[in-house]
């Protein structure tokens, strides 16, 4: 029997202990880190397909539609068999905590890891950024606005109608009812903004497209994603969740990948070899989404054409397959089609001859 620890307590490590009954000849331990920040809830978005099934469970709201909206227009995508799901963070630590529990998981703290000889241990921890990276920064407000104004069926992922001076800047919309939304004011930088810029675009931009004003604010999330290229927080321990790679270099979309890379893992597992988890992208796949950051570190005024055109290309089902990283040659070659040739050209370019930065610690 094989002592397996993770350390960190966020979602991979939550959602491995959830399936530690599928850890034949190891038990497992999941390690509170000294000094971790307490958790904050926020919600975790994703595509209902089959696979996860278990979260759309513990959905907070679908919605059958969803859209990106740019001066130019509004791309609207629909999938009847897989919605667009929401769900609150902390509730979904929670029942993979009541999980882990029902299959003997051991919650401890790091002195009684370090005072433990663990024969193999992973590390879910934040990853490390290069100096200067690009980050996906948000500020989000649940609120109540004082008219019907928002259409409970229709997600907006990137509503990019919104000030673009200081970097790649939109609102991501979740309407729960015609007058209740989450809506979080949503940049491609390297640099963070002062609280009060999100909060004010948000006011700005519900009463510039909406003609409504917040009633009364229900609750608060905030976030900051690293993206690109990322560094393991400690390079002698192998990785797990965005920690190991997990995260999609370029949209920061992460919860489908973690569950990715947990089932990737498990099914070798399962087929006789040592308990490992891959990075869940494909090379090509990180190469373009390279391509896609470099462009929008560099020209960032680019970003509402080029996802504009991308959504405006693709069917429902063909968009979530490309953010689920389940895009074939043909799909890929759809999108690339679909983008202006000389910004990537140029962003090729960008990339190749960038030199890597220090890793922040």
């Amino acid at each position: 029997m094989s002592d397996v620890h993770v350390l960190g307590d966020g979602c991979a490590a939550m959602m491995l202990a959830s399936r530690a009954n599928e850890l034949n000849g190891h038990t497992l331990s999941i390690v509170h880190p000294e000094g971790a920040p307490l958790p904050r809830d926020h919600m975790l978005g994703f595509w209902a397909t089959p696979d996860l099934e278990f979260a759309a469970q513990q959905a907070r709201h679908a919605w059958p539609n969803w859209s990106i909206i740019t001066e130019a227009g509004e791309a609207v995508l629909s999938s009847k068999s897989h919605p667009y799901h929401v769900m609150h963070k902390m509730h979904f630590l929670e029942h993979a905590r009541a999980q882990a529990e029902e299959h003997g998981v051991r919650f401890i703290d790091q002195a009684q890891h370090d005072n433990t000889g663990a024969d193999i241990v992973f590390d879910s921890r934040p990853p490390r950024a290069p100096a200067n990276a690009m980050l996906q920064h948000f500020v989000g407000l649940e609120v109540e606005v004082d008219k019907p104004v928002f259409d409970s069926n229709t997600a907006i992922l990137m509503d990019f109608r919104v000030d673009q001076s200081h970097g790649m800047h939109f609102m991501y919309v979740l309407p729960f009812s015609s007058t209740c939304a989450l809506i979080e004011s949503t940049m491609f930088s390297t640099t963070k903004m002062p609280r009060e810029y999100y909060t004010e675009a948000i006011e700005t931009y519900l009463f510039n497209h909406h003609n409504a004003t917040v009633k009364n604010v229900v609750r608060e999330e905030a976030g900051v994603i690293p993206m690109g290229r990322l560094s393991l927080h400690d390079p002698s321990i192998p990785g797990l969740g965005a920690n190991g790679g997990a995260i999609r270099p370029a949209s920061g979309y992460t919860f489908a990948f973690i569950h990715q890379q947990i089932q990737n893992g498990l099914n070798g597992h399962h087929h006789g070899k040592s308990l490992a988890f891959k990075r869940p992208h494909k090379r090509v796949d990180v190469w373009m989404d390279s391509v896609l950051l470099a462009v929008l570190r560099h020209w960032p005024h680019q970003g509402p054409i080029l996802f504009g055109r991308m959504a405006r290309s693709l069917s429902g089902e063909e968009f979530i397959r490309f953010m689920s990283g389940q895009a074939g040659w043909r799909l890929r070659f759809k999108v690339m089609m679909a983008m202006p040739k000389l910004p990537f050209i140029r962003g090729v370019s960008k990339m190749m001859f960038s030199r890597p930065r220090k890793v922040v610690s």
